[in-house]
């Protein structure tokens, strides 16, 4: 197998879709670094484990001697991505922006090479266009176009108002290639469309279009929802080692494989043999402790990882945890379910006053740890292990 092959193959993995696989296969036969663009609007302080899918992927990029270009979407925040958008979305002030904006750089440097990194603001050309440079970049696309994207035109059809503004974020993603210089630029599945719009951009400024690499979404821990702070599924790179140790504990066994390939750095035939394993009888646990551990370390360090591993197991097996347990799956109709229905609900108790009575008595615990408050509320797309008393135990995922 020879270099460029080696190295589309690690660029597949785990991969969507690549537009155009030959295209990208051209750019790497000429055997010059290649600009690799991904843009992130800072819309909230922290990123989670959903959106380190893209960054990895930029840190193989790196690793095979390209150049990454980490985009913060300052001036595209303060407007707001409509993608997947059934309204318009306020916009972010631009106070908000760069509070956000501030966090970035330190976290995502714990996976990229900041030697090998260039983080950039679009703000610092779209801060130097005007009004008539504006129109004549709205005047490269038509409405037509636009309105071919999905959400656009669920929205359109329903009689959901589209404002103006709105049109101009795909143009603006897409400027930002123009002005980037950007060979391929990743995205999110649900980004294709604005990725596309950057290469049609391109060649209007007489650049060599870029290629486009999308990205699966990444489920979030309840294996159904994509992965995010709102839904309470998530898995936060500023998470405490512990806490991140076990929430990567919770997922199923099949979500287990979902986040090797697109989480893990572990090569592709060394998952397999882990898979095969599993097949002939080893325990998944000891499979995601290996999991678990890796990405802890990634964020925090080898000792942390190593020791979250050791307080997981002295809280759940040396307090005798079943290998087996019934796993129930939940519907929140508000959003979160209380405490007290949940576990009636669950089958853990008889009533919801024997459950009160319980967590009273200090005998309901949530992955490990003790519930005091009996007006608890648990949000919808989580999962977690619930135990009342010493010998009854349920994983429940609420929906």
């Amino acid at each position: 197998m020879s270099g460029i092959d080696e190295a589309l193959d690690l660029i597949r993995r785990g991969a969507d879709e690549i537009l155009i696989e030959s295209e990208l296969k051209t750019k790497l036969e000429r055997g010059k670094p290649l600009r690799v663009k991904a843009g992130f609007d800072p819309t909230a302080p922290d990123l989670h484990l959903g959106h380190t899918v893209l960054i990895n992927k930029l840190r193989q990029f790196q690793d095979l001697g390209h150049e990454v270009m980490f985009l913060i979407g300052d001036f595209t925040g303060m407007i707001g991505d409509p993608t997947g958008k059934s309204a318009t979305r306020p916009p972010l002030t631009r106070d908000d922006v760069i509070e956000n904006a501030k966090t970035y750089e330190q976290q995502i440097f714990k996976i990229l090479d900041p030697e090998k990194t260039l983080v950039m603001f679009n703000s610092s050309w779209m801060g130097e266009m005007n009004a008539a440079d504006l129109i004549q970049l709205a005047a490269k696309h038509t409405v037509a176009r636009m309105l071919e994207r999905d959400d656009f035109n669920k929205r359109y059809s329903g009689g959901q108002p589209i404002a103006i503004h709105e049109f101009l974020y795909p143009l603006i993603q897409g400027y930002d290639s123009v002005a980037m210089k950007a060979d391929v630029e990743l995205g999110g599945t649900d980004q294709k469309f604005n990725l596309l719009v950057g290469r049609e951009l391109q060649k209007h400024f007489g650049q060599e279009p870029q290629v486009v690499l999308t990205m699966p979404i990444l489920e979030g821990l309840d294996g159904v929802q994509k992965m995010s702070k709102s839904l309470n599924n998530y898995i936060g790179i500023a998470d405490p080692a512990d806490e991140m140790f076990g929430k990567i504990m919770s997922i199923s066994d099949e979500l287990m494989w979902r986040y090797f390939e697109l989480l893990s750095f572990r090569p592709m035939s060394e998952i397999e043999q882990f898979k095969k394993e599993m097949a002939e009888g080893k325990n998944p646990r000891d499979i995601k402790f290996l999991l678990g551990e890796e990405i802890v370390a990634r964020f925090h360090t080898s000792s942390e990882a190593t020791q979250a591993r050791e307080n997981f197991i002295a809280r759940f097996q040396k307090g005798a945890m079943p290998e087996e347990m019934p796993e129930v799956e939940l519907s929140a109709n508000d959003g979160a379910l209380p405490i007290a229905n949940l576990l009636k609900d669950a089958g853990l108790v008889k009533s919801t006053s024997e459950a009160m009575r319980s967590i009273q008595q200090g005998g309901v615990r949530i992955d490990g740890e003790k519930v005091t408050d009996k007006g608890l509320k648990i949000n919808a797309g989580s999962s977690h292990v619930f135990q009342v008393g010493k010998r009854r135990f349920a994983k429940v995922v609420i929906n």
